[in-house]
């Protein structure tokens, strides 16, 4: 998730610019750049890292009279965060700037080598401009070479293009990726967000999916597949913070909705119709590695352990799970055929950074999952998945679970691939259902209403159980602490099957139970331990595709065609039971007591 920012107009371009992306700077602060075509100059500016570099770079620059201006910062997905790597990326002689995944840019990419175009970036956006400026080379308008450039393109983007050979115009697209335009008398602004434009335009258009054009001084020009079309604008609202939260009354709120996007984001470029492809693993060399242990903290913990049993359903190779804090001091047994595997959201954890660094001096081979490129986990780790999460506001992670939930699954088929365990009729099975996945993290109106409804029968009581069989105990484990995280409400997530050992000794009608009940995995031994707690006059909850007769409430799931499906989908259920209570209660959602998003210390 970046932030894009785009002028046309006779004012001071440096400070529009640097303004707006000042606003979207919580989407992406790895490196940030501007481009500027004033009097036919065309003139570049980079910094690595924060906005305040860049801004300092730029001091002394002015850029009156008409031109054109865009501007980018950066999360990054494709590359690491270096000057090389910031946009906006540069052809021989036009600008690109781009949010979203080119999911084809490797093809494109060798299409263009083979014309002798350069490549000095490791990130997908640089293939836009070239592939402008070699159609440019045939087509008699830069427009027309801009529109054939975006009928190439696959994935998600939104993207604004300037060139020398049309200095007063700014080209733009969107597919997938947020992106808007804001008008002001003759002048015509682009931002991914309506916050960087506020106070500057007046009026708005929210671009759609398949809508392209450009804009010249005080004129915009918008096309979609049916032709040209007149955009319906709409006054600009100046509430900043409502703005940045899309009208979600919280960034968790906002951030599990954005989910079923964002996955989209995680997955492309890497589930191919019959096989998962890592660019980042090409040169991993994966034959020596007899085991797998994988270390984290907190939800990251959730993820591996759920990534356990995939790893070892499907690799077929034994996984451990190693809670971070206790690893570094269990004076662990280390076998240099094992794979040590790190999860961390900020990639800055201090027990799970700790523990890499034992592995590493230990000679093991060591991979990451992380949401940060170029954090300390990473640039310590000999490779890397990133997991395109974007920026997570909310301390309470809803998408970073499930992006690296997402990641886990796809590197235990990738290593089943490597391995040769499944059939090639399973792993097309196994990416079919992935495939599926942002259609399941969709939040329905009637199910989060219905949510929002029940959730004043959960605010009392002596505490909660969510329970789950095989990768549902993971997800119990999740749940639970999502509603202690933001309820500050005493919850637990057990494997279903050790109630009778001890636990249901608490069960009586002040206790509550989450029953995460799948169709597709163990459902009547689950239906038996839940029966057992309904007994003892439980509140039951069941989350499940199949009504259950004895639950107290009833939460009805709809994709039961894959147990990852399932989980998925009930994922989202217990993110928005923990939300809808957390808000009756009347506690800070984003900003929960105790806690902190980024824990750099032990």
């Amino acid at each position: 998730m970046c932030g894009i920012v785009g002028y046309v107009g006779r004012a001071e371009k440096t400070e529009i610019l640097l303004d707006g992306l000042q606003e979207l700077e919580y989407r992406g602060y790895d490196s940030a750049g501007i481009a500027i075509i004033t009097n036919q100059s065309l003139q570049e500016f980079k910094a690595v890292g924060k906005l305040s570099n860049l801004r300092e770079k730029m001091q002394h620059f002015k850029s009156d009279g008409l031109g054109v201006s865009i501007g980018h910062t950066r999360w990054a997905t494709h590359g690491k965060p270096t000057e090389l790597n910031a946009h906006p990326h540069l052809g021989s002689y036009s600008y690109v700037v781009h949010n979203g995944i080119i999911e084809n840019y490797q093809q494109l990419k060798t299409s263009l080598e083979k014309e002798g175009k350069k490549f000095i970036s490791q990130t997908d956006t640089e293939t836009i401009v070239h592939l402008f400026e070699s159609y440019h080379q045939q087509e008699t308008t830069p427009f027309l070479a801009f529109e054939k450039t975006i009928a190439q393109l696959d994935g998600a983007y939104a993207t604004l293009l300037i060139t020398q050979a049309s200095p007063e115009s700014i080209y733009f697209a969107k597919n997938g990726s947020p992106m808007l335009i804001g008008f002001h008398e003759d002048e015509i602004f682009f931002a991914s967000s309506d916050t960087a434009i506020m106070g500057k335009a007046s009026e708005v258009y929210y671009l759609e999916d398949g809508e392209y054009g450009y804009a010249k001084e005080g004129a915009l020009f918008l096309f979609n597949e049916e032709g040209e079309k007149i955009p319906h604008k709409q006054p600009l609202s100046q509430n900043r913070l409502s703005s940045q939260k899309d009208g979600f009354r919280f960034f968790m709120e906002k951030e599990i909705y954005e989910q079923s996007r964002v996955m989209s984001e995680t997955m492309m470029g890497r589930t191919l119709p019959e096989a998962i492809y890592f660019d980042e693993l090409q040169h991993f060399n994966l034959d020596e590695i007899e085991s797998i242990k994988i270390c984290a903290c907190g939800t990251s913990y959730h993820s591996a352990l759920t990534a356990s049993y995939l790893i070892e359903r499907l690799a077929k190779i034994r996984c451990d799970v190693e809670i971070a804090s206790e690893f570094r001091y269990k004076e662990p047994l280390l076998d240099t055929k094992t794979l040590f595997i790190t999860i961390s959201q900020s990639g800055e954890t201090a027990d799970t950074l700790e523990a890499l660094k034992m592995a590493k001096r230990a000679g093991l081979r060591t991979l990451a999952i992380c949401n940060v490129d170029n954090s300390s986990i990473v640039r310590e780790s000999d490779a890397t998945l990133l997991t395109r999460a974007g920026i997570e506001k909310g301390v309470a992670s809803t998408k970073a679970f499930a992006t690296q939930t997402m990641v886990l699954w796809m590197l235990s088929l990738f290593m089943a691939q490597e391995r040769k365990t499944l059939s090639t009729e399973r792993i097309k099975e196994e990416i079919e259902a992935m495939l599926h996945i942002p259609k399941a993290l969709i939040v329905e109106e009637r199910v989060h209403q219905k949510i929002h409804r029940l959730s004043k029968r959960y605010l009392h009581g002596h505490g909660f159980f969510f329970i789950g069989r095989d990768i549902f105990f993971p997800l119990a484990l999740e749940g639970a602490l999502k509603l202690k995280e933001i309820s500050y409400l005493h919850a637990e997530g057990y494997p279903a099957g050790e109630m009778k050992h001890g636990p249901i000794a608490l069960a009586d009608s002040e206790l509550f139970t989450i029953a995460l009940m799948p169709k597709t995995m163990h459902y009547e031994k689950i239906k038996s331990n839940v029966e057992e707690l309904s007994a003892r006059d439980t509140t039951i909850l069941a989350i499940s595709p199949l009504a259950f007769d004895l639950a107290d409430d009833f939460i009805q799931t709809i994709h039961d065609a894959h147990p990852m499906i399932e989980f998925f989908e009930m994922m989202v259920i217990t993110q928005l039971l923990a939300l809808e209570i957390s808000i009756r209660l009347g506690n800070d959602v984003d900003m929960p007591r105790n806690l902190a998003k980024s824990v750099t210390v032990e």
